[in-house]
């Protein structure tokens, strides 16, 4: 069934080429549908366009496919388009006549576009609480190894002492930053595209506000023609921002990998988070680690994908759109399962104590004696160039202990306030506002 169609069927081959992967993409955004819907229908009665009692009918329909779907009960007929189609051919079986009242002052493009809105906004917000459960569990092992020492790199070559505690919670930090440009994002998404109809309005006397409303976003995507330009952008804006979660952990996967090294040793981990070798006995590999690596590595290439996908298209809608479905769905699962999946890694780590005592990692130390001649009131120039030519003579002593106290350091981690900073961006999503909005949507 194709609400577009008149007398003639589109050939098999195009029909099957055009439609794609679509129908499996619009089971994700179902629920998200019949939101839209019942918004819509509200709204219809407020401005004449329904009665009350075909609202009320229309609005009591949805909301059992709403719970339908989240009984698992929901499916697509053979024939039927996409989402829009099996709704509202709900809508009409049940209902008759009332039921072809639904699209009365709307497109499918505003449809898909509502749709998409309220299926970025709900992942999004999913994705912040499981970014901040790995942020919490960050902070944890900080605080819980910030006095085990770490040999510090630069052009992976021995520089200065560093620690588990600086290493755990500087990727704490990073998220914070990376949850920031999730609220830019979510800032975004949480504006109401419904109502622009196919891309320049309706004639219709509808009440875009009150769908804005009813839908719990913050504001109306106004003009008419950007709203259907912001799909593609939207999704481009939220690649971006999954992206830099993904870069985040990407390199703390490298970092765990190289770590877990046998010429490192500074970390192991449970062999039933570990996997073996067919031949080699002795292998404990970090497939873990290098998978959230891949995965993450292949979401850092997300927003190239959609632009690419998006440039130079003219306003108004095109085909092209449909595919980004494809790329921005399956993305937010697979990240979501990275951080899942670190976070229990990092929850049975074991680290080395006493690493810094060896022997080899005497050189760390250079700059911390350097730092002791200078608290002595020789020049920098000068205590550098001593130190350096111990170094070449063999004379070179040092100490294992370490005095860092200023903010940020090995002494001062910070960690309350890098939690403050998290939990000031955090309450700016106000989730609560969107819950509430769409409880009373239910109800």
């Amino acid at each position: 069934m194709k609400l577009w169609q008149k007398d003639k069927a589109s050939l098999q081959e195009v029909e099957q080429f055009t439609v794609g992967k679509d129908r499996e993409m619009d089971l994700v955004l179902a629920p998200f549908d019949v939101l839209g819907n019942i918004a819509h229908a509200k709204m219809l009665a407020t401005v004449g366009l329904l009665t009350a009692d075909e609202a009320n009918a229309l609005v009591t329909t949805l909301q059992q496919i709403y719970k339908n779907i989240a009984a698992g009960q929901f499916t697509m007929d053979d024939g039927v388009e996409d989402i829009h189609s099996q709704v509202e051919f709900l809508l009409t079986q049940s209902l008759g006549d009332t039921g072809k009242k639904i699209h009365s002052a709307r497109s499918r493009n505003d449809q898909v576009l509502v749709d998409l809105k309220l299926y970025l906004r709900h992942e999004l917000e999913q994705l912040v609480h499981n970014t901040h459960q790995l942020f919490t569990l960050l902070q944890q092992q900080s605080e819980k190894y910030k006095r085990d020492l770490l040999p510090g790199y630069t052009h992976l070559q021995l520089a200065m002492p560093s620690s588990f505690g600086l290493w755990f919670g500087a990727y704490a930090e990073s998220l914070v930053d990376d949850v920031t440009t999730l609220h830019a994002a979510y800032a975004v998404v949480n504006k109401n595209p419904l109502g622009s109809a196919a891309g320049y309005g309706s004639s219709f006397p509808i009440n875009r506000t009150l769908t804005t409303q009813l839908l719990g976003f913050d504001d109306l995507n106004y003009n008419v023609v950007y709203a259907q330009m912001g799909r593609g952008k939207t999704e481009r804006i939220v690649a971006s921002a999954i992206a830099n979660i993904a870069a985040t952990l990407a390199k703390l996967s490298m970092d765990a990998c190289l770590f877990m090294n046998q010429n490192f040793g500074f970390i192991s981990f449970p062999d039933e988070l570990t996997t073996g070798s067919s031949i080699m006995p002795h292998k404990k590999n970090p497939d873990v680690f290098e998978l959230i690596r891949s995965h993450c590595n292949r979401i850092q290439a997300l927003p190239n994908e959609i632009m690419m996908m998006t440039t130079n298209l003219p306003s108004g809608y095109h085909r092209d759109l449909q595919l980004l479905k494809e790329h921005i769905i399956p993305a937010f699962e697979n990240m979501n399962a990275c951080i899942t999946m670190t976070g229990l890694m990092l929850e049975n780590i074991s680290i080395k104590k006493d690493l810094l005592q060896d022997e080899k990692y005497q050189y760390l130390f250079s700059v911390e004696e350097v730092n002791k001649l200078v608290l002595q009131g020789i020049p920098f120039r000068d205590a550098y160039k001593k130190v350096g030519m111990d170094i070449e003579k063999g004379e070179f002593t040092y100490s294992t202990s370490v005095q860092h106290t200023h903010e940020g350091s090995i002494g001062k981690l910070c960690t309350a306030e890098i939690n403050a900073a998290m939990q000031n961006i955090i309450q700016k999503f106000n989730f609560d506002k969107v819950k509430i909005a769409l409880q009373q949507l239910l109800s």
